[in-house]
C-alpha cells in the first residue's frame, strides 16, 4: 500500500507574508478583546459587583466602538470606498461581519444580566425591580416623586405633519409613545427622552424596600425610564395611551477638524464639540425584542437606519449605567481592596512631603531629586503609589526653590486634577512652566479644553501640539539648579497623569536625572513647542520620527543573530517579548513573522487588538499571543529583546499601531539600570505564566481562557504583582 503524499512546506522566500490569510481583520479583532471583557462577567469566579461592573463596560466600549469604528465604515461604504484591509475585506463586507459577530454577544449580554445576575444580586439584597412588580404603596410613592422631581423635566415631542420627527442626542435613552385621541379615534406618535441629569435608577425609602430573611436589603428600586412609562398619562392628558417602547440611539461622534485651515485649533475644536452634540448621522438603534414592526420600521426610516443597525434584545437597554451599583456598600460582593505601595526607594523620604497644599516644607528632610540622583527609579502602577510618586514629583518641583521650569505633556487628566493644580501653583511660584495640551484626546476634548484655559489663565505657556499629530507621549521634565550647573529630571512612562485612571490601569514609568535623557526631552520640547526638524535622538525612540525603523531594527537584529547561529550550528536564539495595547502595524507583523521564521522565539501579551495570526506553520510557528483581562485595565507598554545575551528593554507610551508609528508623537526610552531591567523582566514573566487572567491567540482567530491544570495552583499575575509590591 503506497504512502499517503505529503503537502510540501513552502520556503520561507515562497511565503508572501503580505497575504490576507496571514492577518487577522481589526474590527474582528476588537470584537473579539470585548469578548474576553464580557466574559469575566460571566465567569463565576468573578466577584458579583465586579461582573456587574464587567457587564457594564462591555456596553460602554460597544458605544464607543461603533460612535467611531462602525461610524467610520458606514461613511466608506456611503462615499463607495472598496479599499481592501490587510486581511482583504472591503468595508461593507467589515460591517456585515460585525452585525453577525455582535448579535449573539449581545444577546448572551442581556439574557445573562435578566436570567442569572438579578437573582443573584437579589439574593445579595440589591433588588432592581420591574415597575410591574411593585406593590400599591410602592407605586404611590414613585407617583409622587415622578409629580415633584421627573415630570417637570420632560418635554414630549408629538411627531405629526407639523411637528417634524425631533432630532435624538447621541446615546440618548428614549420613550417611543403611541396614543390615541378618543375623538378622532387616530393614533398619534411622540417622544419622551429620559433626562440624564437625573439618576437612571431611582431607589425606594428604606420602609418601602422588601425584608429578606430578616435581612435589610442593600438597594431597593426601578429604572427611571418605567417610573415615566407608568405615568404618561400626565404628560399626554385626556389621550389613551395604546403603547410605549424605550430605544436607544448611538450616533458618529468622531471630530473632523481640519487643522490646516484653523486659526485657532482650541476654538475649532469648541466647534466641533458643540456639532458632535446636534450632529452626527445615527449608526445604531437599540430596541426591546417585543417593539411592534410598524414602529420599529417607522424609527428605522426617520433615522435612516438598516437592518444591521437594528439590535433588538430582551430586559433593559444601556447596561452601562450598571456601574453605579458597583459603589454599593457590599465589600463582600467585590474584589478585596488594594492600597497602591510607595516604591522602596521613595519610603524612606516621604516625611517631608504634604500631597495636596499648596506649599511644601522640605529644608528638614530628603526630597525627590536627591533620591533620583542615586540612581533611576522605576515606578509600576497601581502596585506602586500615583501620587507618592509621580504626583509627587511635580508637586515638589512646583514649590522647589531650586527648581527653574517644567514641562509636559497632558494627554488626559481628571477632572479635579492635583496635576494642573501643581503646574498652576508652580507659574504663581514664578517657574517656567509648559504644557503641551492634547486638545485631540478622543471623548476627552471638552475637558483639555478647560484644562487648558485655566492654565492660560495662570501664566503656563500652553501649546496645542503640531498639525496633523496627535502628541500621545507622556513625559515630564523638571529643570533646576543645584551648585551653580543645571540638572535636569525627568519622567517617561505609559500612562496618562490621570491619578484616577492611575488607579485602574496599569502602567509604568521612569523616573530618572540621566543627562542624556535631559537632553533628549529639550529636543523633544523643542520639537512640540517651537519650529524644529529633529531628526536624531540620544537614547529615546521618537514617532513619528525614528521609533518604526528602530523598532524594526531591533526586530531583524533578533532574526540576523538567529540565522547566523544557524549557519555556525549554535543552538542559542534569538527572544522577543513586546507587551502593549494593540498589534495593527502591517510592517512590524512581516518582521515579527520573518523573525519568527528565522527561529526567534516571540511571546506577545496584547491586551486588546491583534492582526497578526500566531501558529501559522511556516509563517509564525515560534510566534504566541496571550490577552490579560482582570480587575487593572493592562495598559503598560514593554519591550524586551535578547540582544545575544545584552538584554534590552524598552518602555513607552506607543503601540504597534500606523497611527502611533506614522501619526502620533511618541516616545519610547531604554531602560539601562540593570536592577530595573530585572524587574521588568520578572514582571514580563508574571504574565507569560498568568493561568487565571491570560486568555491564548488561537491561528484560526479565537481565544481560549487558560485553566491551571489539575492539582496545580492558579497563576494569577495581577495578584502576585500586587503581593511582590507588598513585599
Amino acid at each position: 500500500m503506497s504512502k499517503p503524499k505529503k503537502t510540501p512546506v513552502k520556503t520561507y522566500t515562497e511565503i508572501n507574508l503580505s497575504d490576507p490569510q496571514y492577518y487577522f481583520n481589526r474590527e474582528q479583532s476588537w470584537l473579539e478583546f470585548n469578548n474576553r471583557v464580557l466574559h469575566e462577567a460571566l465567569d463565576p469566579r468573578t466577584p458579583l459587583l465586579e461582573r456587574l461592573k464587567f457587564l457594564a463596560i462591555f456596553s460602554s466600549n460597544l458605544d464607543e466602538y461603533f460612535m467611531v469604528r462602525v461610524a467610520a465604515l458606514r461613511q466608506q461604504v456611503e462615499a463607495k470606498v472598496t479599499k481592501l484591509t490587510s486581511d482583504g475585506s472591503t468595508p461593507q463586507q467589515q460591517l456585515d461581519a460585525i452585525n453577525k459577530r455582535l448579535l449573539p454577544m449581545v444577546t448572551q449580554q442581556h439574557a445573562y444580566f435578566d436570567q442569572t445576575l438579578r437573582p443573584k444580586l437579589a439574593a445579595s439584597g440589591i433588588h432592581i425591580l420591574d415597575y410591574i412588580d411593585l406593590n400599591q404603596e410602592q407605586r404611590n410613592y414613585l407617583h409622587r416623586y415622578f409629580k415633584e422631581q421627573v415630570f417637570p423635566v420632560l418635554t414630549p415631542l408629538a411627531v405629526d405633519p407639523s411637528h417634524p420627527f425631533p432630532f435624538l442626542s447621541n446615546l440618548s435613552l428614549n420613550l417611543a409613545v403611541v396614543v390615541r385621541d378618543p375623538d378622532t379615534r387616530e393614533e398619534l406618535f411622540a417622544r419622551v427622552k429620559v433626562p440624564q441629569v437625573l439618576p437612571r435608577f431611582l431607589p425606594l425609602p428604606a420602609h418601602l424596600q422588601w425584608q429578606q430573611r430578616g435581612k435589610t436589603p442593600v438597594w431597593t428600586g426601578v429604572p427611571l425610564e418605567q417610573v415615566i412609562a407608568h405615568n404618561l398619562e400626565a404628560l399626554f392628558p385626556g389621550m389613551d395611551i395604546q403603547e410605549y417602547h424605550p430605544f436607544r440611539i448611538t450616533r458618529n461622534s468622531d471630530l473632523t477638524v481640519e487643522e490646516d485651515e484653523a486659526d485657532d485649533l482650541l476654538l475649532a475644536i469648541e466647534q466641533e464639540l458643540r456639532k458632535r452634540r446636534f450632529t452626527g448621522s445615527a449608526v445604531r438603534m437599540e430596541i426591546p425584542a417585543i417593539m411592534p414592526l410598524a414602529l420599529r420600521d417607522m424609527l428605522m426610516d426617520e433615522l435612516e437606519l438598516g437592518e444591521q443597525d437594528v439590535y433588538a434584545v430582551e430586559g433593559l437597554l444601556g447596561l452601562k449605567d450598571l456601574m453605579s451599583f458597583v459603589g454599593l456598600p457590599v465589600p463582600e460582593l467585590k474584589d478585596p481592596p488594594w492600597t497602591p505601595v510607595v516604591p522602596p526607594r521613595l519610603r524612606n523620604s516621604e516625611s517631608p512631603m504634604i500631597l495636596g497644599k499648596s506649599m511644601l516644607d522640605v529644608e528638614d528632610g530628603e526630597d525627590i531629586f536627591t533620591v533620583i540622583r542615586r540612581g533611576d527609579i522605576m515606578l509600576h502602577h497601581p502596585y506602586h503609589s500615583f501620587a507618592a510618586t509621580v504626583q509627587r514629583f511635580i508637586t515638589e518641583a512646583a514649590n522647589d526653590r531650586s527648581v527653574l521650569a517644567i514641562k509636559m505633556t497632558l494627554y488626559r487628566t481628571s477632572g479635579d486634577s492635583p496635576i494642573v493644580s501643581a503646574l498652576i501653583q508652580a507659574a504663581e511660584n514664578g517657574k517656567q512652566v509648559a504644557v503641551l495640551v492634547e486638545l485631540k484626546a478622543r471623548f476627552d476634548e471638552e475637558n483639555n479644553i478647560n484644562w487648558a484655559r485655566k492654565l492660560e489663565q495662570a501664566g503656563v505657556h500652553v501649546v496645542y501640539g503640531l498639525v496633523g499629530l496627535k502628541t500621545h507621549t507622556k513625559v515630564v521634565m523638571v529643570v533646576r539648579r543645584e551648585d551653580k550647573c543645571i540638572r535636569r529630571y525627568v519622567h517617561i512612562g505609559t500612562g496618562n497623569y490621570n491619578p484616577k485612571t492611575a488607579g485602574l490601569y496599569t502602567d509604568v514609568g521612569l523616573l530618572s536625572c540621566r543627562e542624556d535623557l535631559g537632553a533628549d526631552l529639550t529636543d523633544l520640547f523643542n520639537y512640540l513647542t517651537g519650529y524644529s526638524r529633529q531628526l536624531s535622538y540620544r537614547k529615546l525612540l521618537v514617532a513619528p520620527v525614528n521609533m518604526r525603523d528602530r523598532f524594526l531594527a531591533l526586530i531583524r537584529r533578533e532574526a540576523d543573530e538567529c540565522r547566523l547561529n544557524a549557519e555556525s550550528g549554535t543552538r542559542s536564539c534569538g527572544r522577543i517579548v513586546a507587551k502593549m495595547n494593540a498589534l495593527v502595524d502591517p510592517q512590524i507583523i512581516v518582521a515579527l513573522y520573518e523573525a519568527s521564521q528565522a527561529g526567534v522565539k516571540i511571546d506577545l501579551i496584547i491586551r486588546g487588538i491583534c492582526c497578526l495570526r500566531p501558529g501559522v506553520e511556516g509563517v509564525s510557528d515560534n510566534i504566541r499571543v496571550i490577552s490579560i483581562i482582570g480587575r487593572f485595565l493592562e495598559h503598560s507598554r514593554m519591550f524586551y529583546f535578547f540582544n545575544r545575551g545584552s538584554e534590552e528593554v524598552y518602555i513607552g507610551s506607543a503601540d504597534w499601531m500606523q497611527r502611533n508609528l506614522s501619526r502620533r508623537v511618541e516616545a519610547i526610552v531604554q531602560v539601562e539600570d540593570p536592577t530595573i531591567v530585572m524587574e521588568l523582566q520578572e514582571i514580563l514573566g508574571v504574565m507569560l505564566a498568568d493561568n487565571r487572567q491570560a486568555w491564548d491567540l488561537q491561528p484560526g482567530g479565537h481565544y481560549s481562557q487558560r485553566r491551571p491544570p489539575a492539582n496545580n495552583p492558579e497563576v494569577n499575575s495581577q495578584q502576585i504583582l500586587m503581593d511582590m509590591a507588598m513585599n
